[in-house]
């Protein structure tokens, strides 16, 4: 059918199909799957030559696809020939189960078909499922045996994600205020029909600011949105968009309360219309929003595939620093904020001198229990012979006085640009111990969010409609959805002379 459309359209592709031989016209989905594997063996080839005899790190994340078989994906961080940190995905590879020795037996195969030695692994990244991390059974207990240098990092970014969920659980009032918008966002999407009533509402709350010449251009007609715990981002566009929606969804609950025949459906409107316009409700709403304003910037910027260690850890104290800022300056702002956003919407303001009774249950004493914890003081003795000590406290000297001195050197922000610059320069030979610490820092991962992403493009390739693909075209068609940038420069030349080189064919192609 494709074939059809493409011929339909373009006069050359159709004059070409109509003069093939009958029996060879290579236009079979066989035909197919084969140049996408020709294709997909290009961009691994590309990928093992940007890693050469480099050391690497494997980050891997498992995850059942549209026909429920369990998948595992593969990437691999590394610096690259010219000091270029890179993330690649290199495939998926079907395992029975996720028990950790079979998750090791298929990378184990997966590196091994492609030569690449195990003891070049110097960092391993996983999500939090404890087969993967667990300390004694886990995959990485497991390799670490094998390859005692391949240090286990939990993704910073999961990891910042799940604290900052678990921390918000304990403090009863905002587990409370989250309930409530869950609540909110359920009655919103419990029907097509109340979605659009709210899109409605939402519409007409616009056009009112724009008549007041207040709000042109700053609003979109959309839909609350909802919170995903691994995903602390998520809150924050839940948050933001209920402010940004606020009128509307008052008006929404109240047209149901009035109008709605259902009892049960007035009743729940109801609830939620009074944990909504309560003080304690809008006071938090301002609160996580100006909270999670530091922090989803820190949350994305661990998410960055160039992103280095030492950098994530000054994003990490910038980011308790400003928080720490905000708690001790910041209230009076808030307060004005709340104060005038409850006056705007009729809702009652709370006497501030007034005594606080505190609800029963948990204390409030909460300790702050984000952290951050690094494990990369490690030495890498394989990697530095005794004599390579010694050089390299020399080698250190000389780079203090020649290289840190220099004016270009002082404009570097990141680890990553230091690599770069080093082999620019021409400094990486110069300094070889200096630069392969470089380089080994940086091969450490700040996230696995490159294999969370191939799950994500999973679910764009293999859909309902496509449920039945095989493994092997599943992973051909992620290499090249995933991996464009390597593949989109290969000419179609060498494509087809990799597809004839593949077997003997009918007819000759050159």
């Amino acid at each position: 059918m494709s074939l059809g459309i493409v011929t339909f359209w373009n006069e050359k592709v159709a004059e070409i199909i109509e003069k093939a031989p009958k029996n060879a016209t290579y236009t079979s989905p066989r035909i197919q799957k084969e140049i996408l594997h020709v294709f997909s063996a290009k961009v691994k080839k590309a990928i093992l030559e940007e890693i050469g005899d480099a050391k690497f790190c494997i980050m891997v994340n498992e995850a059942r696809d549209e026909s429920m078989k369990e998948q595992m994906a593969i990437g691999f961080r590394y610096v690259d020939a010219e000091g270029f940190v890179k993330e690649r995905f290199f495939g998926l590879i079907h395992v029975v189960d996720t028990a950790a020795l079979t998750l090791k037996n298929g990378i184990y195969s997966l590196l091994s078909q492609h030569c690449l030695d195990i003891q070049n692994i110097r960092g391993q990244g996983y999500d939090r499922a404890s087969n993967m991390r667990g300390m004694w059974n886990g995959l990485q207990a497991l390799i670490l045996n094998d390859c005692p240098y391949a240090y286990y990092i939990h993704c910073f970014a999961h990891r910042l994600q799940l604290a900052l969920v678990k921390a918000s659980k304990q403090v009863v009032p905002i587990s409370h205020f989250f309930l409530t918008l869950l609540f909110l966002i359920k009655i919103v999407n419990a029907s097509c029909k109340r979605n659009e009533q709210l899109k409605v509402s939402n519409a007409n709350e616009i056009a009112r600011l724009i008549d007041l010449e207040i709000g042109s251009g700053l609003n979109q007609i959309g839909t609350l949105q909802r919170p995903v715990e691994t995903r602390w981002s998520s809150h924050f566009r839940s948050v933001s968009s209920l402010l940004k929606m606020f009128t509307p969804t008052v008006e929404f609950l109240q047209n149901i309360i009035d109008d709605a025949i259902d009892g049960e459906h007035r009743a729940e409107a109801d609830l939620a219309y009074e944990g909504l316009t309560s003080f304690e409700f809008v006071f938090i709403l301002h609160l996580e929003k100006e909270t999670m304003e530091i922090t989803v910037k820190l949350c994305q910027a661990l998410q960055s595939q160039s992103q280095d260690i030492l950098n994530a850890m000054h994003l990490v104290s910038s980011t308790k620093a400003l928080i720490q800022k905000f708690r001790d300056d910041g209230w009076d702002g808030l307060l004005t904020t709340v104060i005038s956003f409850c006056e705007k919407h009729c809702i009652d303001v709370l006497d501030m001198n007034a005594r606080y009774v505190a609800r029963q249950g948990r204390a409030r004493n909460q300790q702050d229990n984000v952290t951050i914890e690094h494990h990369y003081r490690n030495f890498y003795p394989q990697n530095f012979t005794d004599y390579d000590k010694q050089v390299l406290e020399k080698e250190l000297y000389h780079f203090e006085h020649n290289v840190v001195q220099d004016p270009e050197f002082k404009k570097l922000k990141s680890l990553s640009e230091l690599s770069q610059w080093l082999v620019r320069t021409g400094n990486s030979e110069h300094y070889k111990l200096v630069y392969r610490i470089v380089r080994l820092v940086l091969t450490l991962p700040v996230s696995t969010a490159t294999t969370e992403r191939a799950f994500l493009a999973m679910k764009v390739v293999k859909t309902d409609l496509r449920n039945k693909m095989e493994n092997d075209f599943l992973t051909d068609s992620l290499m090249l959805y995933i991996e464009k940038d390597i593949a989109s420069p290969f000419s179609l030349d060498s494509i087809v002379d990799d597809f004839e080189n593949l077997k003997e064919r009918r007819v000759p192609f050159s």
